[in-house]
């Protein structure tokens, strides 16, 4: 199979372009939210693209977008294929949406040129991923495996204040009328950018992703006391940021030295009362902590927190943390992943074998069923942003070792 030569470059943009219409801003960016009418017509438009490729096309309860090609074999199980169709607010072109057209784009090929396939093959665009419009995200991966449950949108709201239960409806979706989680998937095929800066600095075309990455996130809270900045000497201050800045230093040196692939990150502080001639009496931070080991993150938030604990006792002050996320690390399939590589390598494609720090529907699908996600370079690292881009050419190649993959299961 000689795809790479086959597929037309121009295409594959014409395809990218097309599909950041919906959602458009003026900046060069794409926003389209979960349930949006940006989300309702780039939904519609690819059951459209799906329908010209001939493929059978469904919605199910939740709003996930099915294009099917059926098996000639008689077998209840199917190979699912695809990614997100959301954005963040003032996100880039490719960022779910390749995964998308990559899979189309594949089994366009696929028909074409070999016909009806032994196995049962879908494209999925899945709803949502993101968690941009309402807290919580994979509802699109976490409802087809049974993670979510239409009770898990109770109570959840928008910045509009409009609720999850009736955006979902206003959308003609009704999730309680059928069944949503699937026991019929045989594996899930994920290509995705890579969001990072790896590939690119590595001159690697293909990146095989053997783990993606566990997180925790935490809401740290230090308490002081509010006085004069000038009037109150050094010496008899409980200077809520000083401790604060002292307890992020730490986490992020300890997280230096105890392992090369450990991340942490504090991206979001509150001081109070935020007046610069105060002492500040409450400073909160975020604390975001990923790793592709359990015991790894384990160990970390043991260290850190004993240390958070042991400080505000030496400075007679109150430290506080809530833990309001825990996603588990997911290693890919074995085989599935040693497969892709196997025909990375057939292609002579420079390629890696990686961790992902992001996550991706994938994660979802991995605990769930074998799976296997495959990266393209992003140019610079940059994603979730206007200037997120990956070359045509780099596009070009994931899709060629989709359909390579494709085939080898498939026909």
């Amino acid at each position: 199979m000689k795809t790479s030569n086959e597929i037309d470059t121009k295409e594959v943009g014409k395809w990218m372009e097309w599909l950041a219409t919906f959602g458009a801003n003026e900046n060069g960016g794409v926003t389209r939210l979960l349930y949006d009418e940006n989300w309702r017509l780039a939904q519609h438009a690819l059951l459209q693209k799906m329908n010209e490729i001939g493929l059978k096309t469904y919605f199910d309860g939740v709003g996930n977008l099915f294009g099917r090609l059926e098996g000639s074999l008689e077998s209840e199980k199917t190979i699912l294929t695809g990614s997100h169709i959301d954005t963040v607010i003032d996100g880039g072109k490719y960022d779910g949406a390749y995964g998308i057209i990559a899979s189309l784009l594949a089994l366009d090929y696929l028909k074409r040129h070999y016909g009806i396939p032994k196995k049962t093959i879908e494209v999925v665009s899945l709803c949502e991923e993101e968690g941009s419009r309402f807290p919580l995200a994979f509802w699109g991966s976490g409802s087809i495996t049974g993670k979510y449950t239409k009770e898990d949108c109770i109570g959840l709201y928008d910045a509009n204040n409009m609720s999850f239960s009736h955006a979902m409806s206003s959308m003609g979706l009704q999730p309680d009328r059928e069944e949503v989680k699937r026991a019929d998937i045989d594996c899930f095929i994920e290509i995705h950018i890579e969001q990072g800066a790896v590939l690119e600095k590595e001159q690697e075309s293909i990146g095989v992703v053997s783990h993606i990455v566990g997180q925790r996130r935490f809401t740290v809270k230090v308490t002081g006391e509010s006085n004069h900045a000038g009037t109150t000497p050094m010496y008899y201050r409980k200077d809520s940021m000083h401790l604060a800045a002292e307890l992020i230093t730490y986490a992020i040196n300890q997280a230096k030295e105890i392992d090369s692939q450990l991340v942490a990150t504090v991206g979001k502080i509150v001081a109070a009362p935020n007046v610069p001639n105060v002492i500040a009496k409450e400073v909160t931070f975020s604390l975001d902590v990923r790793h592709h080991q359990e015991e790894v993150l384990d160990y970390f938030c043991k260290k850190i927190f004993a240390y958070f604990k042991q400080k505000s006792i030496e400075a007679s002050m109150n430290v506080e943390w809530e833990q309001w996320m825990n996603v588990k690390a997911v290693a890919m399939d074995a085989e599935l992943t040693e497969l892709a590589h196997t025909i990375v390598q057939e292609m002579n494609i420079p390629n890696r074998k990686m961790i992902s720090g992001a996550g991706h529907d994938a994660q979802v699908f991995g605990t769930y069923c074998p799976s296997a996600l495959l990266f393209v370079p992003s140019v610079s690292g940059v994603s979730h942003s206007p200037k997120e881009h990956t070359n045509l050419e780099d596009l070009k190649r994931g899709i060629s070792v989709l359909i390579q993959l494709l085939h080898r299961l498939a026909y």
